[in-house]
């Protein structure tokens, strides 16, 4: 690999035979004297290898044009130039003529650094004002605070994976199913909910109520900080003291949370237990169906023990003419009848 000394403008006024003799010169490059010039037959000379400026009196510049400096660090042209745009990285020089942007090859150190300090999270912003304020300490608390927020995420993730478990499980017992309307007996394990009151019984107004109700039910959601894939396995709840009372009302609705869910204000255990079951389609036929069950225990001798649980194990991505369209389960906790 070759390499040239192309001398300055300080050199050429004073020693070049060829000053103000453009034929001398490769092309018509020379417009100009000085730098430019020598940038222009730098720019000629890429074959040869690197091409180093002589920069005043002693010191050599390696030059590498943005191409080749972005290949060398494993980056993009666009990404030195936006370094460039918002002063994180600038270039040596950059031609007048062409805005042709020229580096290096030690601007390296700062590419890799820029590389380490991403890795380690940190955001431009926060590596920019390290670079400006260049304060040991600074940075130090900026890692810091990256590890806590690491941590959060790593919370996060966890409850979202759970929560995508949960839906992959919910998608199962969907495809599994029993006939519709068809009345099946089931242990239920214990499971935690976030519920929420909102304080409108849900069977007044029929469906258009019910999405203004999981309008508030998401909006708590959103100021819990709970996972938002929760949202896709909710519920409501009709209370024991309500069944007893003959009255079909309910203000209440939940999103099913993981077992392992930090206790906070919301946060309840619905009980496990034996109950009986009937699933069907779509949120207009709850209170035919919630009827065929409370038919069926009363025939049959069982004791109502807790509160009835309508969920929605799954929503599948197609609609009639907008309608959510939700595969329900009604669940009532019962007691077999005693004998005697």
């Amino acid at each position: 690999m070759s390499n040239v000394l192309v001398p300055t403008a300080s050199f050429f006024e004073s020693q070049s035979p060829c000053f103000g003799k453009p034929s001398c010169y490769p092309t018509a490059m020379a417009r100009k004297l000085g730098l430019t010039v020598a940038i222009r037959i730098h720019e000629h000379l890429q074959a040869f290898g690197n091409v180093n400026i002589l920069s005043g009196e002693v010191k050599n510049v390696d030059l590498l044009p943005i191409g080749k400096m972005a290949a060398l660090n494993h980056t993009s042209v666009q990404t030195l130039r936006y370094y460039d745009k918002i002063d994180l990285l600038k270039p040596l020089y950059v031609n007048q003529d062409t805005n042709y942007r020229y580096y290096d090859i030690k601007q390296s150190a700062i590419l890799d650094m820029i590389g380490y300090m991403k890795s380690l999270g940190m955001s431009l912003e926060q590596i920019k004002e390290q670079f400006d304020k260049e304060d040991i300490e600074a940075i130090k608390d900026i890692l810091e605070r990256q590890s806590k927020n690491i941590d959060e995420e790593i919370r996060k993730l966890h409850h979202m994976k759970k929560g995508v478990e949960a839906c992959i499980r919910n998608y199962d017992r969907y495809l599994q199913m029993p006939q519709e309307g068809e009345i099946t007996f089931e242990f239920i394990p214990d499971r935690k909910i976030f519920c929420y009151d909102g304080k409108v019984n849900i069977y007044d107004h029929g469906l258009d109520n019910y999405e203004y109700i999981l309008r508030e039910l998401k909006k708590q959601v959103i100021i819990e900080d709970l996972p938002m894939v929760y949202f896709c396995n909710v519920g409501s709840i009709l209370r024991k003291e309500m069944i007893d009372a003959g009255r079909f009302v309910s203000s209440e609705i939940f999103v099913f949370v993981d077992n392992d869910f930090e206790e906070q204000e919301g946060i309840e255990i619905i009980p496990a237990g034996d109950y009986v079951c009937i699933h069907f389609h779509s949120f207009w036929n709850e209170k035919a169906n919630a009827r065929k069950l409370f038919h069926f225990i009363h025939e049959n001798g069982y004791e109502i023990v807790g509160d009835y649980i309508c969920e929605v194990v799954a929503e599948l991505p197609i609609f009639d003419n907008n309608e959510r369209n939700m595969f329900v389960k009604l669940q009532i906790p019962i007691q077999a009848p005693r004998d005697g």
